[in-house]
This record gives structure tokens, sequence and C-alpha cells, in this order.
């Protein structure tokens, strides 16, 4: 007897376990993502890819998070902008708010191990931003990340939380109870990666694109030069032209990539909130080809 017709949404996941978009983007252009995954099976010598079970995996991961796909009506639109590294599909919980979520997106981000200024910023940015109507969107890390959930949700707004890891898990671990409020007060958690999954390098690199992908506006708190998550955020807001705004850098050695990014005019000097609020009405016109070309060949060699 032939096999039943695997569904889309669990071949999308199934592909998402073992390959990355890029390495599909060609075969999805052509295939059914059924297809792709039936063709990856076929010419899978390993044996590997035969013993998953994509119904099977999907549904047990269903009952921890959501997964949606690129046809469900919730898929965030903004992330068309990664071309052939768009997701396969996201694992969120509370996803049926997306839309609304992501509609006045803006990214609030910076160092895990922040100055005490970069903190102030941080609460004073993301509480106006939330007022303002927009959804304060960022990792739930330590430092500025939390610090901008935790002042929406004190001004009474829901935010979205990405997260490196499957949303069985916090990252970092004691961040469990601010991870399961976000849900609970009308946000949204969302991660490209199945419950089970730990956190590593590549898994935050790739939350960093997201995060920039999902949002309109990316404010760059204070990043140190060359750190893996707040300055790759940053590089990809450049080249997804997505204005990039910094408050003023401290005089501190782990504010000296948001110092680099405002001399070489790829971010916006944002004094304080109410400007950062006057550009999110009144956006700047995208970074020249030049700068845009600048940052993408820095988020290449990354």
């Amino acid at each position: 007897m032939p096999c039943p017709a695997l569904p889309e949404r669990a071949a999308r996941a199934a592909l998402a376990e073992h390959f990355t978009p890029a390495q599909l983007a060609a075969d999805l252009a052509t295939f059914s993502a059924e297809e792709v995954w039936e063709r990856r099976v076929r010419n899978d010598n390993s044996g590997r890819l035969a013993r998953y079970k994509p119904a099977g995996e999907l549904g047990d991961a269903q009952l921890t998070c959501q997964f949606i796909i690129p046809s469900d009506e919730v898929w965030p639109a903004a992330l068309a902008d990664l071309g052939p590294d768009c997701p396969l599909g996201l694992w969120a919980r509370g996803g049926d708010r997306l839309p609304q979520l992501t509609a006045r997106a803006v990214a609030v981000t910076g160092n895990r191990n922040a100055t005490v200024q970069a903190l102030a910023h941080a609460a004073a940015f993301a509480t106006a931003v939330a007022e303002a109507g927009h959804t304060v969107t960022a990792t739930l890390a330590y430092g500025v990340d939390s610090a901008a959930h935790r002042a929406a949700a004190l001004a009474g707004r829901a935010t979205l939380a990405v997260l490196p890891c499957g949303l069985d898990r916090a990252h970092p671990h004691d961040h469990a109870q601010l991870l399961g409020s976000i849900p609970a007060n009308g946000g949204a958690v969302l991660s490209l990666y199945r419950p089970g999954t730990a956190p590593s390098g590549a898994t935050l690199k790739a939350t960093s694109v997201l995060l920039a992908a999902l949002t309109r506006t990316v404010i760059l708190i204070e990043a140190l030069d060359h750190a893996e998550a707040a300055m790759r955020t940053a590089e990809a807001a450049t080249v997804l032209n997505r204005p990039l705004l910094c408050p003023p850098a401290a005089e501190d050695v782990r504010a000296d990539g948001s110092a680099r990014l405002l001399a070489e005019q790829r971010a916006v000097l944002v004094p304080d909130p109410a400007r950062a609020l006057a550009l999110l009405r009144h956006p700047l016109p995208p970074p020249c080809p030049a700068i845009r070309a600048r940052a993408t060949r820095r988020r290449s060699a990354g």
C-alpha cells in the first residue's frame, strides 16, 4: 500500500530539524515541502532521515508549542525579506497574536553584561516604545534584553520574545518565570528550534538575524564590538533595511560597537526616547547601498 501523504506542516518541521533554509531554497522553489522531504529521504544513504517520523515528531513537539508555517494567516510577512534564509517554520507560544504583535514590533537589544547606563536606557526606551503602542521585541537574555521585556511589562504592555532554543526551556535558565509571563500577559514567544533544542553558537547567530527580520526598527542600546548577538542583530538590520537607532554610547569598552556604528553613520543617534518615537513615526530613508554592502560582507564573514 502507498504511504499516506505527509502534511506540509510535518514535512516542514522535519526539514527544519535537519537542514537550514538556504540548503533547501532551490528545491522548495520547484517542489512542495512533502516532495523535498521524500527526495531527501531517498537520497540519504545513512538511513537517518528514514528513521525520523515527521508526523509523530511534530505531534509530540506540539504538546509544548505550536509550529506555524508560511501558509498560516499568522505568519509574519516581514520574514520574506530574508529571501532564501526565510525559516521553514517557527515554533510559537501565543502564535495567534503574531499579526498584532509583529505589525509594530521594535527590537530593543544590547549587551548581556550591560553597563548601568545601558540598563537605564533599556528601561526608558522600552517603556516609551511600549506606551506608544509598539511591541517591544527582544531575546530574554541577561542585561539589556530582559530589562526591556520587564520595562514593557511594567507599562502593562505585551512583548514578543525570540529564543535561541526550544520553547520547553528558558535561556538563560533563571528567566523561566519571565518566559512564562510573556504569553500569559498577551505576548508571544518564538523560536526557530523545536522543543528539546539547547542553545548553541549557531542558534544564537540565527536568532539574532530573526530578531532583526521580525521588527520594523532595531534600537541597539549598547553593544560590545564583535560580540555575537547584539552586533549580529545590528548587522542584519542594516542588510534588511531596518532602521538602526542607538542612544549615546557610554565611555566604556562595552559600548565600542555602538560607538563604531554611530561613527560610521550606520546607526542614527537618538539622544532620548522622544527622538526614537519621532523616527518610528517618520522613518529615515534606508542606508545607502555601500553601507548595506559593507554590512553584508561583515555578516557573511561572521
